[in-house]
């Protein structure tokens, strides 16, 4: 293996949710010259269904660097403990947030936030599929409603339509979590995303890069969001998309272009991945 390469999904591999041909093509080669390529999401795996995964990685670190899967095994699998869980769900549930409780198996909410996540995420990043009528299909199609879901097991948490700040909602659950502003564009202030604090994408990425017997300085990671900014300090290259969050570019070595652009792929040339 010559280098370890962790890519983030939305905003970096894929734009609107859709990952461009040359990025497939790209993915690809950097493999064929003996490189491992690894997706590193904030997305759990249950929103990574194989059409997302057409360019073949050989694994990935999803939920923020909770769950890791490198050749089809299961390195890690974080979940929030149980009685954290069930303080977690009281107060959302209590300040009438709506919220999608993500694991890697599939997504839980209460019934009607198919109807919130529709209506919301018409035209966030999510939505912008073809042929899937303007929808969040990655959602939708693993989403299982119900009225408890106090004892549902669970790796992270979106809301969306908070009522309340997300800096409260983490005061009243307690130390154990903490806040990410939303991945999904166009939400603001009463959207975000809920984490075990000590869970982030440098953490998943170091336990998948040792597994591959690959060295620190080996590493190179391309992101473009806040939950990003540790794993590009941890890689031994990080690459900030252009126009990123600036706490996201002072963490990088280098900079590339979206995916709009097919930026991985002047990227992978320049780095001598391909």
């Amino acid at each position: 293996m010559k280098r370890a390469i962790f890519l983030d999904f939305d905003g970096t591999l894929a734009h609107l949710g859709e990952v461009p041909p040359a990025h497939v093509e790209v993915v690809r080669a950097a493999r064929a010259a003996g490189n491992a390529v690894m997706l590193c999401t904030g997305r759990p795996k249950s929103m990574l269904p194989a059409r997302r995964l057409v360019a073949g990685f050989d694994g990935i670190v999803a939920s923020g660097g909770g769950y890791v899967e490198v050749a089809g095994e299961v390195l890690s699998d974080r979940r929030f403990p149980a009685a954290v869980a069930t303080r977690a769900v009281r107060t959302l549930t209590r300040h009438r947030v709506a919220f999608l409780l993500e694991a890697p198996d599939a997504l839980y909410g209460l019934p009607g936030i198919d109807a919130v996540m529709a209506a919301r995420l018409g035209a966030g990043r999510l939505a912008h599929e073809e042929g899937d009528g303007g929808g969040p299909r990655d959602v939708l199609e693993r989403l299982e409603m119900s009225e408890d879901l106090l004892h549902t097991s669970f790796s992270k948490i979106s809301f969306f339509d908070s009522p309340v700040s997300g800096e409260l909602l983490i005061e009243q659950i307690g130390p154990e979590v903490a806040l990410l502003p939303s991945s999904i564009s166009g939400l603001g202030g009463s959207a975000g995303e809920i984490h075990l604090a000590d869970v982030h994408k440098g953490i998943g990425m170091r336990v998948a890069a040792a597994y591959l017997g690959v060295a620190p300085e080996d590493v190179v990671a391309f992101g473009d969001g806040v939950n990003d900014v540790e794993m590009l300090e941890e890689a031994g290259i990080g690459v900030a998309i252009k126009g990123s969050d600036p706490l996201v570019l002072a963490a990088a070595d280098r900079f590339a272009e979206g995916p709009e652009n097919d930026g991985l792929v002047a990227a992978f040339e320049e780095l001598g991945l391909v």
